[in-house]
């Protein structure tokens, strides 16, 4: 079922119809075949990125589409809806565009942002190490500055989504010491020096690989540092902040879809001579369950539309991102209730929905994470 969507520009509802289309056409037929199999769909981000729809953030004179986050975020949620994965790694890669697009030159923006935005080179975003997660000023890879020019790469990172696969990487490494001693650097794939692991064994969002990444003193460019060194923590944060609404919107999408699922069943099931969706106890609970999507979707646009306005949206993008999270979990937990004994076989696409949730209530900052973001932003209100 269609979503009823509040749209600001008849562009915007054009760009919806076209994200149905595809997500119909491409996602929808292929997504379970590839999820069991725990293979890569090759050639569908580039599909993705021809139709315009892997730089949507970001303005057109580099290649993007223009639009402003709201109509951005709904897009994801159309793609999440038909293959939580495909959204995921469309998030991450429009959070590994951020860096570039906010603390780069106009040289590096001019040289490297058209083909990341058109999706010839897809992004990974790499943050995170095995013993720094949530502390990303705990990360010890590091980055040396040598003699005769570049940097020299060592150390390990982990949990990257697109890991081996993505044309770029949005890597933070330590120059210095501290937490200030932290860099950004816009990383090619493909370098000497640089390796993956095996594709995590994951719960759920099979299909797009999460991975290691091995930096055995691999040496990129000098003009690869993006903004300043030191600035890294504070490029990271600000491009954290518009990658927990792509997180949001994603949960949103898969609550969706997971309702849906459970409305379908619950009107074609009968028990006791009647639909099932006719007896108050299961109609009451599928009513609790529209209501929390609703209340999702509500949350992210709002943030959504405080950040294209210009003011500040962290407080209410870690809102976002912990009630719809936490909504897609509950909402697809009912949806296997819902169907019953069949919502917990592979026949149904319940079960694969509930396994997709959990990991969103990780990713981006656990919700831990966000609670605390939101303490603070009471503590310290924003101006």
């Amino acid at each position: 079922m269609d979503v009823d969507r509040l749209l600001p520009t008849p562009e915007a509802a054009d760009l919806i119809a076209l994200t149905r289309e595809i997500a119909n056409n491409e996602l929808s037929p292929r997504v379970d075949a590839h999820e069991a199999a725990e293979t890569y769909p090759e050639g569908l981000f580039a599909t993705l990125g021809r139709a315009g729809l892997l730089g949507l953030a970001y303005p057109e004179e580099y290649g993007g589409g223009g639009q402003p986050y709201e109509v951005y975020l709904q897009v994801l949620e159309e793609l999440a809806a038909r293959w939580a994965a495909v959204a995921v790694a469309t998030s991450v890669h429009t959070l590994a565009c951020h860096p570039l697009y906010a603390f780069g030159t106009d040289a590096q923006k001019e040289r490297w942002l058209p083909s990341m935005l058109e999706g010839r080179l897809v992004g990974g975003y790499s943050l995170s190490e095995p013993q720094a997660g949530s502390d990303a000023a705990a990360l010890a890879c590091k980055a040396e500055r040598q003699e005769d020019g570049g940097y020299r790469i060592t150390g390990t990172k982990a949990w990257i989504t697109h890991g081996g696969k993505a044309g770029f990487y949005a890597l933070f490494a330590r120059t210095a010491p501290g937490g200030h001693g932290i860099s950004c650097f816009l990383a090619p794939g493909e370098t000497e020096g640089l390796s993956f692991g095996a594709p995590e064994r994951k719960m759920g969002l099979q299909a797009v690989p999460t991975t290691s990444a091995y930096w055995d003193g691999a040496l990129i460019e000098e003009d690869r540092l993006v903004g300043t060194e030191g600035q890294g923590l504070q490029i990271a944060f600000s491009a954290l902040d518009n990658g927990r609404l792509g997180i949001a919107a994603c949960a949103t999408g898969l609550a969706q879809a997971a309702l849906d699922a459970a409305v379908d069943y619950a009107n074609e099931r009968t028990t006791f001579g009647r639909r099932i969706v006719d007896h108050q106890g299961l109609g009451f609970l599928l009513a609790d369950m529209a209501a929390a999507v609703d209340a999702a979707r509500a949350t992210y646009l709002d943030a959504a539309r405080r950040r294209d306005l210009g003011r500040p949206f962290s407080r209410q993008a870690s809102a976002a991102k912990l009630i719809a999270t936490d909504t897609a979990m509950k909402v697809t937990t009912d949806a296997v209730q819902v169907l019953g004994g069949y919502g917990y076989t592979r026949d149904f696409p319940v079960e694969r929905y509930m396994r997709e949730a959990k990991i969103m209530q990780i990713f981006e900052g656990t919700n831990q994470i966000q609670r605390l973001v939101i303490s603070r932003g009471l503590a310290r209100p924003e101006k």
